[in-house]
């Protein structure tokens, strides 16, 4: 059963109606849409991404407020809560075709466009930070992923870039030291990958395979099982530096970790 949050900060009806009238299109599926109304605050609005969080739904709003806007979509992203803006949208278009900001507010068009522009950003910062590019960056991204090879350092900053985060990866290599600007990093900035060694020896033998055996000792188990070991070393070597076990998770899983972490 699927839960969606229609979040309003006057009566949540108008929200509810659309999504109700969008939800006809897709016969058979199983929803529950619960109606929370009178959102009018910046914790108020927390408090309810959090609910939504917890219950494993998403949300639908027609929050007016550019400012509530805005605190529900930085919420969205910290809590992995997917936020459907009904409201936005139509009111920057309105504020095109009548040349009229909305209630002498400045409009939210420049906020979508800020939005929109940000998420192509973050896509390109995690696709430049990849596998250690860039390293003399780092400073600049808002969450760093450090791991051994297979860790899905690469998935998650693409699922979290695309989220709205601004995220590097860093491999860690047996026996090869990680670039030094990784360890100048603000407590909470790196998130540690690891992982079980026999399902990582799992994962690197289909890629020894299909490389035709010309990566050494990539998938030797004992080789694995040291990288792993040392990466967990450097891992609890450092203040501040959260830990996470990929092992047999899927990747929106793993993101949630991530962002509770970050919390």
């Amino acid at each position: 059963m699927n839960r969606v949050f229609a979040v309003s900060d006057a009566t949540g009806i108008t929200a509810e109606h659309v999504l109700s009238a969008a939800l006809m299109q897709f016969a058979g599926a199983k929803v529950e849409v619960e109606r929370r109304s009178g959102v009018r605050t910046e914790e108020q609005v927390r408090q309810v991404v959090q609910e939504t969080a917890e219950a494993g739904g998403f949300i639908v709003h027609t929050l007016a407020s550019d400012k509530l806007r805005q605190v529900m979509f930085r919420a969205g992203r910290l809590y992995n809560v997917e936020t459907i803006d009904l409201m936005g949208p139509l009111l920057a278009r309105l504020s095109q075709q009548l040349a009229v900001s909305p209630a002498g507010k400045p409009g939210p068009l420049s906020q979508l466009t800020d939005e929109y522009f940000r998420r192509i950003e973050t896509m390109e910062f995690a696709y430049r930070h990849d596998d250690g590019r860039r390293a003399h960056e780092l400073s600049g991204a808002e969450l760093v992923l450090v791991g051994v090879s297979r860790t899905f350092k690469t998935p998650l900053s693409i699922y979290l870039a695309f989220k709205g985060w601004f995220v590097a990866n860093v491999p860690i290599v047996l026996k090869t030291k990680p670039p030094a600007g990784l360890f100048n990093l603000p407590a909470g900035r790196v998130c540690g990958l690891t992982i079980n060694p026999a399902r990582l020896v799992e994962f690197r033998k289909v890629r020894y395979d299909h490389l035709g055996g010309a990566v050494g000792d990539y998938a030797d188990p004992e080789h694995v099982r040291r990288e792993v070991e040392y990466a967990l070393n450097i891992f609890r070597g450092q203040h501040g530096w959260p830990v996470v076990d990929v092992t047999d998770k899927p990747i929106e899983e793993i993101a949630s970790e991530i962002l509770a972490l970050v919390r």
